[in-house]
């Protein structure tokens, strides 16, 4: 029997692969429909149908604009409407995908600057995995540094990827090696790199650590994307060093995603 047409805002899409990274958190990779456009760094509506209806949440896309399948990290939370779902998705399923991405992590929100940090708790990686795989971002700094705050070591999703395969990749490899850091931090298991990432900044260990310049609103360009408590500590930060606060009419120092829930 076939699967029932989705509804208009969306594209019914087929999983290709699921990866359980722990009990709490989980990545799929799906079919991408030809017309599905998004800059690196945006999100879409993804979900399932759930008794004749769409159920779904905002998900940035892990995937690159120009690959050919879209990925997606997500968290599971037993009582959660969408996620105790979605985290049962086998390959073969299908999904809905919102045909509009939106969203405020894409290098047009914020002014020139020097280095740019994106700073991610838990899921908030997945924009951040786009944008690194993104050319344009490596031809608008001199320095990107991704800063991937997690409670165990564990979590710290796409770490091998990361540290040992983006740098040897054929197309991207050589600007990687040249210009981004990676920065993994855990708060409540032994790892090379301890601390909450707003304290690592605030103390200045975090551009010690990478040998960087101090931290100053005339050079440094931020994306935030995580859990509420870090997003409302960094901007405190953030914008007592003078930062602003950018979106698409009006680039700034510093841009959060506000549609990253946990659900």
């Amino acid at each position: 029997m076939n699967a029932p047409a989705p509804p208009a805002a969306y594209y019914a899409e087929t999983v290709q692969f699921v990866h359980h990274w722990t009990d709490r958190l989980f990545t799929f990779r799906c079919t991408r429909d030809p017309a599905f456009r998004f800059q690196a760094g945006q999100f879409a509506m993804i979900g399932l149908m759930v008794e004749g209806k769409p159920l779904v949440r905002a998900y940035s896309m892990v995937s690159a604009p120009y690959e050919e399948q879209l990925e997606f990290l997500s968290i599971k939370v037993p009582d959660g409407p969408l996620t105790s779902r979605l985290q049962h998705i086998q390959v073969g399923d299908q999904v809905l995908i919102g045909r509009k991405a939106v969203g405020t992590l894409v290098p047009d929100s914020l002014l020139p600057g020097r280095t740019l940090w994106m700073f991610g708790t838990g899921t908030g990686l997945a924009p951040f995995m786009a944008l690194v795989k993104d050319p344009e971002v490596y031809d608008r700094f001199e320095r990107v540094v991704l800063v991937h705050g997690v409670r165990q070591v564990a979590e710290l999703a796409y770490h091998d990827w990361l540290s040992q395969e983006l740098p040897r990749h054929e197309l991207l490899g050589e600007l990687v090696r040249d210009k981004l850091l990676y920065y993994p931090t855990v708060t409540r298991e032994p790892f090379h790199h301890q601390g909450r990432v707003n304290e690592l900044l605030a103390s200045g260990k975090l551009t010690a650590d990478l040998g960087l310049p101090p931290f100053s609103v005339e050079q440094d360009r931020v994306m935030l994307c995580g859990s509420p408590e870090m997003l409302v500590s960094m901007k405190e930060l953030l914008e007592g060093r003078g930062f602003t606060e950018g979106a698409g009419n009006r680039p700034g120092h510093y841009v959060v995603e506000k549609a990253f829930v946990e659900k």
